[in-house]
Order: C-alpha cells, then structure tokens, then sequence
C-alpha cells in the first residue's frame, strides 16, 4: 500500500472526512488506470508525490474560498481538480476534459470519495458557457495556446485575497513561453514550499485577469 504520508506532511489541518479521502485515492486510481490509463503505468507507484501534492501545489499559493468557481481544464483522470475538491469541499469545481474515457474516471472516483462539488463535462473548454473565478490545468499546452481556449470565461467580481484569474501547474525553463504568450504572468517555484527533489523545476504560474 502506497501511504499518502506526504500529503499529510504539508497540510495539517484536515478532518478526519478529508485523510479518508485523501487515503481512498491510490486504490481507486490504481483500479481506474488498470482499465483507462490515465497516469502512467510506472507513474502510479507516485501517485501521492507526482499527481495529488503536485495538484495541492495550487493550494499552497492560494486558499480557494466558498462559493467560490473553479474551472479545470483538460483534467484528464482528475488532476488538480480532485485533489483540490477535497481540500476545498465548500468551493465548485468544474473538470472537464475532451476525452469521454477520462471523464468517466473523474465521475467514478468523485462518485466513490463522495465530493458533492465536482462537476464532470466531456467538453472542449471553448464550448463552456460559465464564468468562473480560477480556472485551473496541469501543462495541457503552452500557455499561449491555452489562454484563447479560456479568455472571457472570468466572474468580474473578486472575492479572493488574489485576483481571479489563471492558476497554472507547469514546469521547467518558462521565461521563453510566458514571453511569446505575451501575458503578464507570475512564477511562484513549488520548490518554495515542498522540499522533494520532484519540485525543484515546478511552477504555478498564475495569470491575473
């Protein structure tokens, strides 16, 4: 059994609802990905450092609120969505993702944990009509790709210590991708808040609208 002590290690302050979650998640990912693979096969073994702690990386630079929308685009099995529905149970998470088999994992393992705030589309981003406060994703595309996919999906109103906005999981040198998308985007390095080897080269890269 692979322990989801890491997660543990970085966030303290969960109810015992919320360690049960967090503790289902390797059964059900290694159930899913042995019929739809949606981490890799070598990858699952890292399921707690590499997919769910990368994923709450996003939590670590900003606290969602209640109420509050989040838009996670091209989920693929869940991730960040999943990870951070548990830790934000009062915020609404919208995965969606334009492979139907995907989707059907995020369903059935929003279903088994019991997250009343995820919401699942097999969609392609552009086709969403709803305006949300962050829109969330994990190195889909280039950041110049990816915006025109999510541009005028934003609420006006802000209601977070930060401004509504992009919040961007991705890794490696940015400077020339960020430079080409021409937005005004800002590198917080994980590295600034997990000490594991795996981070050292992560980002959330947050756009503000």
């Amino acid at each position: 059994m692979v322990k989801p002590d890491i997660i543990f290690k970085y966030f303290k302050d969960l109810t015992a609802t919320q360690i049960e979650q967090f503790e289902q998640l390797f059964d059900l990912y290694s159930l899913w990905n042995s019929q739809i693979n949606v981490i890799s096969r070598k990858d699952i073994e890292e399921l707690y450092e590499r997919h769910i702690l990368h994923s709450l990386g996003i939590a670590k630079f900003c606290t969602f609120k209640p109420g509050e929308k989040v838009l996670d685009v091209g989920c693929g099995g869940g991730f960040p969505g999943i990870p951070l529905a548990i830790l934000f149970p009062e915020t609404e998470f919208h995965l969606v993702d334009s492979i139907g088999k995907k989707i059907k994992v995020v369903t059935e393992v929003a279903a088994a944990l019991g997250l009343k705030n995820v919401k699942a589309s097999h969609s392609r981003a552009e086709q969403i009509a709803d305006k949300y406060n962050f829109v969330v994703s994990r190195a889909v595309t280039r950041l110049g790709e990816f915006y025109p996919w999510v541009r005028g999906k934003f609420a006006k109103e802000n209601i977070n210590a930060i401004r509504n906005g992009i919040l961007y999981l991705k890794g490696g040198d940015l400077a020339e991708e960020i430079k080409e998308s021409k937005l005004k985007a800002e590198l917080y390095p994980l590295s600034a808040y997990f000490e594991e080897d795996f981070f050292e080269t992560k980002y959330v890269v947050y756009v503000p609208q």
